[in-house]
């Protein structure tokens, strides 16, 4: 599934129920019951304080992902023997964020006030937000805000899903599919990065945005299906789940790795279901699937502070909302049609 675990990834200290600093408040995007993106509220609530090893951020952009759906709404119902089975624990959303350091805590030496970050912040649907700084890496001068906090969750996703679940190697034949989502996009360029040979499937519209991250062929799967070209890749990572295994397998090597990382949303189960049943048929013959959630560290986000730095890795905004529309972001990412990343600035 496309999200970051919230334990690996983050502090989560940075939400209403910290000390605020000397009575100060500050604008956040909060949820009180699970539902549609009408549950949510842009309510006043306290300022955090940052405690040691963790900064206080000003934050400049925030990125929706799936993860903030599945909180909002309680779904798929298992995962609320973690976030609260009638309400939710956390009444604050978002897990991406960029901006200025505020003011730092005890024992961190690695930031100073002023500093431009980006990376992992529990609550980054707000105003300002406390995080450990280990989570946190400079941000280049050559991107925006908005940019910088659209990179943690997807690239975090496609990077562990080419590289650490994937096995990539240089020369070989990769298929992204829905190549112009917010993980789509950056699994693109980064499959270059690794020295594969790299086809991107998306809608008609994408296909030149996708030829311009460095896809080497494009599949447009309104009117053509890429399991029906004879070609067999060497690794699959499929962002939306949408093409029954024996349909795969076909045009897969004989060793070829299939990564899940989406799924239909359908039933109790949500993609979980979608997803167990697809990996089981995978357990015959030599073929291999895996799922996987991605996990937040910190090797990889200095990998693509690297990346945005040399320009050979670019963020794809779709839309920038202003916090007190954070409900319409939402919105739009339930479509599932976004080009990149939706973006939340305060």
């Amino acid at each position: 599934m496309t999200a970051t675990t919230p334990d690996d990834a983050i502090s989560t200290h940075g939400t209403s129920n910290r000390e605020s600093s000397a009575g100060a408040t500050m604008r956040a995007a909060t949820i009180k019951r699970y539902g549609s993106p009408d549950v949510i509220e842009i309510t006043e609530v306290d300022r955090p304080m940052c405690g040691a090893g963790e900064v206080l951020i000003a934050v400049r952009a925030a990125s929706v992902n799936p993860y903030d759906w599945h909180s909002m709404t309680g779904t798929p119902f298992p995962l609320r023997f973690q976030g609260g089975l009638r309400r939710p624990k956390n009444p604050r959303l978002g897990i991406d964020v960029a901006g200025v350091i505020e003011a730092v805590g005890e024992n961190v030496t690695k930031f100073a006030v002023g500093d431009e970050v980006f990376g992992g912040a529990s609550g980054a649907f707000a105003e300002f937000v406390t995080v450990n700084d280990k989570t946190l890496v400079r941000k280049p001068e050559n991107t925006t805000f908005e940019e910088a906090a659209a990179v943690p969750v997807g690239a975090l996703t496609a990077v562990q899903g080419l590289r650490d679940k994937g096995m990539i190697e240089a020369g070989q034949r990769v298929l992204v599919n829905g190549a112009a989502g917010g993980v789509g996009t950056y699994a693109i360029q980064l499959a270059k990065h690794f020295g594969a040979d790299v086809t991107g499937v998306c809608s008609t519209r994408n296909i030149e945005m996708v030829s311009a991250l460095g896809a080497d062929h494009v599949v447009d799967y309104t009117a053509d299906d890429f399991t029906d070209h004879g070609i067999a890749y060497d690794l699959i990572l499929d962002n939306v789940g949408n093409r029954k295994v024996k349909h795969l397998k076909r045009c897969m090597t004989p060793t070829g790795n299939y990564v899940m990382v989406g799924a239909p949303k359908d039933g109790v189960l949500g993609p979980i279901g979608h997803m167990m049943t697809t990996l089981l048929r995978f357990k015959f013959g030599k073929r291999r699937g895996v799922s996987f959630v991605a996990k937040h560290t910190l090797d990889d986000m200095e990998l693509f502070r690297d990346l945005l730095s040399s320009g050979e890795m670019r963020s794809v905004i779709d839309t920038s909302y202003p916090l007190d529309q954070a409900a319409d972001a939402l919105r739009q990412l339930s479509t599932g049609h976004a080009r990149g990343k939706i973006i939340i600035t305060p």
